[in-house]
């Protein structure tokens, strides 16, 4: 597979259909193999499967395998070659599903549900920059967005199956699941680059001021994974058993967050074109606080329907919103933006796992407090924008920051 001349006609159509292989990376790993799981989360409890606590564990259970993931995919793809990891990887979340169709007990579905978040974190980390970095870099936004789209369009049509699959019963939704992950490996197999991409690797080292400026873009990127939880463990098992609806009216607010989270990556990557990544992030942080908080004060379906789509456009839209604005704070520096990228990816996979297991225990001693968690998932955001403006003001004031490519 040749990518030398990224101009020519070839390269492009090679470079297409390795973002089709990494929208599917996204689709299985993430988009089914963790978002499938909070349309089913009701019907595991109403089954008599688990206890309501104990599948919010399992829920938690697939975030700390990400961040196994997260933490380990970098290292695993430097002893064995990035293609091959990424369709074992492709291959373990798919089988996950096969794996939990048979309710062998909450150790069983602990141990498919984290192998489940390891695969994810992994592909994460390592499927969109092996192939952006075969993308002409004028038309790396654009891509990024599709990639990232795959996510999206995981939550959209795991809310649209989940409930006709639910007809059947609860093992033929999870071998449903498994059948929709495994057409998506067998689309995205050959679509990969065979080889990496020449980079510059210019020697460099991030400055005082620029270490600090990243360290906050850390937490803020942490503080936000923290502050999705709410919505994406118990959105839908908010609305079928606390607002008494069903699993089908939450599957229902489940394709919406879908929806959003299909288009988010384009429409924050349009937004930050035209702003700037460091105050595309400002705003999506407040639009995310108010959006977080809205199901706690029931304000009626309206409203739901917005906090779904807000929340789920972000849920996929920040990712390439930080990616960039590592690209702003670390220009011309290839090797460092992807350690940068790599520690961003930890950060968030550390809060987002730790968050979940916090909720799920305030959610079990609270008596199931719904409202509690999403007031929770709000600060979480308002803390995120508050250390933005804070080193924005910072950066602003450090002589060394006077560089005009990054954008604040």
């Amino acid at each position: 597979m040749q990518e030398r001349n990224t101009d020519s006609a070839t390269p492009k159509v090679v470079a297409w259909r390795a973002i089709l292989s990494a929208f599917c990376a996204c689709l299985i790993g993430v988009g089914l193999a963790r978002f499938a799981y909070t349309p089913l989360l009701p019907a595991l409890v109403d089954a008599h499967w688990f206890a309501a606590s104990a599948a919010a564990y399992l829920g938690a259970a697939n975030l700390a395998g990400y961040l196994a993931g997260a933490v380990l995919g970098r290292p695993i793809a430097s002893r064995v070659p990035t293609v091959v990891t990424l369709r074992a990887m492709m291959l373990i979340a798919t089988g996950t599903f096969f794996a939990c169709a048979f309710p062998l007990g909450f150790a069983w579905f602990f141990v498919w549900r984290f192998a489940a978040g390891l695969a994810g974190g992994a592909l994460m980390v390592l499927a969109a920059p092996i192939v952006l970095a075969h993308v002409p870099a004028a038309r790396r936004g654009l891509a990024g967005g599709f990639i990232f789209m795959g996510v999206g369009a995981g939550v959209a049509a795991s809310g649209t199956l989940v409930p006709l699959l639910l007809r059947q019963g609860l093992e033929q939704t999870w071998l449903g699941l498994g059948v929709a992950s495994l057409l998506a490996v067998l689309v995205g197999w050959t679509g990969w680059p065979t080889h990496d991409a020449a980079t510059a690797q210019a020697a460099h080292r991030p400055r005082g001021p620029q270490v600090r400026t990243l360290r906050a873009l850390y937490a803020e990127y942490g503080l936000n994974a923290a502050g999705w939880v709410p919505h994406m463990i118990f959105l839908v098992d908010f609305v079928a058993r606390g607002l008494g609806q069903g699993v089908a009216a939450g599957s229902d607010y489940w394709v919406l967050f879908g929806l959003g989270a299909t288009f988010g990556p384009i429409v924050a990557g349009h937004l930050a074109d035209r702003a700037g990544f460091g105050a595309a992030l400002r705003l999506a942080f407040l639009l995310e606080a108010v959006a977080v908080a809205i199901p706690a004060f029931g304000l009626g379906s309206a409203w739901l329907i917005v906090s779904s789509v807000i929340v789920g456009a972000f849920v996929t839209g920040t990712v390439p919103l930080v990616l960039g604005r590592i690209g702003e704070l670390l220009p011309h520096h290839p090797a460092e933006q992807k350690a940068a990228w790599s520690v961003a990816t930890v950060a968030f996979a550390v809060c987002q796992a730790a968050s979940a297991y916090a909720l799920s225990f305030v959610f079990a001693q609270s008596g199931e407090n719904y409202r509690l968690l999403f007031l929770i998932g709000a600060a979480a955001m308002v803390v995120a924008l508050a250390i933005d403006l804070i080193a924005v003001v910072t950066a602003t004031r450090a002589p060394e920051l006077s560089n005009p490519k990054i954008s604040h």
